[in-house]
């Protein structure tokens, strides 16, 4: 019955890992990054600061930091540090840090 029980438990363990991986892998398609780095370049912001946020893919921005709007795209974007970067408004989460 152990054995049963601890191989049950290994496969969720497992399940749930992979499925916590898919979800930071979020593919922005080629001509939706065109779309944002154009509106980017044309409507510049000031770069701010986020202490205690260590900026890459998957990390969550607070609600203290203003997300901009991209006409025709689900995403938003922030410059942070002197980088552009692409958020999921729904998470907060970061998708994609754009030099």
């Amino acid at each position: 019955m152990k054995m049963h029980l601890t191989t049950a438990a290994a496969g969720l363990l497992l399940l749930v890992g992979i499925g916590a991986a898919a979800a930071q892998d979020v593919i922005i398609q080629p001509e939706q990054e065109t779309v944002i780095r154009e509106y980017v370049h044309k409507q510049p912001l000031a770069s701010v600061k986020v202490p205690g946020v260590e900026l890459s893919i998957g990390s969550t921005l607070p609600d203290t930091v203003e997300l901009h709007e991209v006409p025709n795209v689900k995403y938003r974007y922030v410059v942070v540090d002197n980088k552009t970067v692409i958020v999921d408004p729904g998470t907060r989460k970061v998708v994609k840090v754009i030099q």
